[in-house]
């Protein structure tokens, strides 16, 4: 019986690693710097991303030439984009759509357009391009991603983009050579703080042909880090001395305006 149990489990393990996919190629790639530091005067900068394809003996002789694709994907949080109406003469929000759990930043870099690159229905699975990646929204009482062209999500993008949050670069991938490739990752001043994940696709002939990831870690330093840490971890404290200093404050300002 055990002997039978034995070569059972060696048969379903034989199983699974014929059906697993055997990758002729393999990437190799690394960032410039793993962690960025955020000072008072920090005004924005850029990581450079630089790697290669490791070929082995399973690669087709006749492989065309390599696409890649970038996505950068920073901190997530539940976010909000309202609609605003002009009334009487004012403006005022008369509704709104609530986006979980989406990226705060967000960043798609490729050698070439993505349509050039694969077909749509390999964009859409693998998310290539802002249009197609999953921006999950609370509709009503569901939750999905609506069409790339739904007002709400057209809005929150073009809004993320207009702070250099959200971006979408088809030329931004430069390859060395055949087999070596770089490409920059601009953080602007408004980066939020967090871990960042960077996902590298590469493609072949249309098809994917094999991924990795690496990450790296945005931190402020200096005062702005103290006080966040203090707010976080001692909120009581944190309450006593802003109320401490705003009367200080009025105080002061009392006497230095005061008139005879």
């Amino acid at each position: 019986m055990r002997s039978r149990a034995l070569f059972a489990i060696a048969g379903v393990v034989t199983a699974m690693l014929a059906a697993a996919p055997a990758h002729a190629e393999r990437l190799i790639v690394s960032v410039s710097n793993h962690r960025v530091t955020v000072t008072p005067n920090y005004s924005g900068g850029e990581l450079v991303l630089f790697g290669s394809v490791e070929k082995d003996d399973k690669t087709p002789p006749n492989r065309g030439n390599y696409d890649l694709v970038v996505t950068v994907s920073g901190p997530r949080a539940d976010m909000v984009t309202r609609r605003k109406e002009r009334k009487f003469g004012i403006w005022i929000n008369t509704d709104s759509r609530q986006f979980l759990q989406v990226p705060g930043y967000l960043a798609l870099f490729s050698n070439r357009p993505f349509d050039q690159i694969a077909s749509p229905e390999v964009q859409r699975r693998q998310q290539l391009g802002l249009n197609n990646v999953l921006l999950m929204q609370r509709v009503g009482p569901d939750y999905a991603d609506v069409v790339p062209n739904d007002a709400f999500r057209s809005a929150f993008v073009r809004l993320r983009s207009e702070h250099g949050l959200y971006r979408e670069a088809t030329s931004a991938v430069t390859f060395l050579t055949p087999t070596l490739f770089r490409t920059g990752i601009p953080l602007p001043a408004e980066v939020p703080i967090g871990t960042y994940n960077v996902e590298i696709k590469l493609f072949a002939d249309g098809a994917l042909v094999t991924k990795t990831e690496t990450a790296f870690e945005i931190v402020k330093v200096g005062f702005e880090q103290f006080v966040a840490t203090t707010a976080r971890q001692n909120g009581l404290v944190y309450g006593l001395v802003t109320a401490f200093m705003a009367l200080m404050t009025g105080w002061m300002a009392s006497i230095v305006f005061r008139k005879d």
